[in-house]
């Protein structure tokens, strides 16, 4: 999980798979190979943490509860130098539980015990929309150029930076594509549908709050420029125009 990510397809990733009980590891390394992937194992957060130094990947399927550094520990460290997408897997199905896990910066969880199919399905869709965000950042490079100037808000797009007054700011591939077209096309309010679809490459289910969790995120993350990032009721989001003032 270098710096030199280079754009992939779907169905080339290279998935580390974080999880100390074998005979589970044993199973989704066995479906997930069978699916295409080519998958790596760390049964603790420590060896995790290593391999993510040391190699690329494109999703880390993590579970929460590991011996030593547990799961939220290691997704914290992660997000301290990769945006790579992270699907949390924990026994822990209380609403603040899994709140906790996206607003640290996990892409998406799933709750054990889950189906090998509903498993795959999810890496099939994570991995879908990192490479749909990639190449629709690719596009939009060539299209208006290598950088978007909002007031003291900076957007990288060839970097992946994000700054405010200079200072950068850290975010996952899936708020920085969501930031970057919100501020692409200032004053359009999008959909929470059309958002998911854009940016997360999946169809919206009514509840679904993964573009609201995002955007709390966001939110947070730029600090006073938070607010320009407007709420439409009964519509979805916009970046306000003309803001900041």
């Amino acid at each position: 999980m270098t710096g030199n990510q280079r754009v992939f397809t779907h169905k080339n990733a290279h998935i580390l798979l974080v999880e100390d009980a074998a005979d589970l590891a044993d199973v989704v390394r066995r479906e997930l190979t069978a699916a295409g992937y080519t998958i790596t194992h760390a049964a603790d957060g420590e060896t995790a943490l290593r391999l993510g130094q040391e190699q690329d990947f494109q999703l880390v399927i993590l579970d929460w509860m590991l011996p030593g550094i547990n799961g939220l520990d290691v997704l914290r460290a992660l997000r301290s130098y990769t945006s790579v997408s992270v699907l949390m897997l924990t026994a822990r199905d209380a609403e603040i539980d899994r709140v906790l896990g996206l607003e640290v910066g996990a892409d998406d969880y799933l709750t054990k015990p889950f189906s090998m199919r509903e498993l795959v399905a999810r890496v099939r869709a994570m991995l879908r929309r990192r490479e749909l965000i990639e190449q629709t950042i690719v596009s939009d490079q060539s299209a208006v150029g290598d950088r978007v100037e909002v007031g003291s808000l900076r957007i990288e797009p060839s970097s992946y930076t994000v700054s405010v007054e200079g200072d950068a700011i850290d975010l996952t591939r899936t708020e920085f594509a969501l930031l970057y077209l919100l501020v692409s096309n200032m004053g359009r309010v999008f959909s929470r549908a059309y958002l998911l679809d854009t940016v997360w490459g999946a169809d919206y289910v009514d509840g679904d709050r993964s573009v609201d969790n995002t955007i709390m995120r966001l939110r947070k993350k730029l600090k006073a420029l938070g607010t320009c990032i407007e709420a439409v009721w009964g519509v979805g989001y916009r970046w306000k125009r003309e803001c900041p003032e």
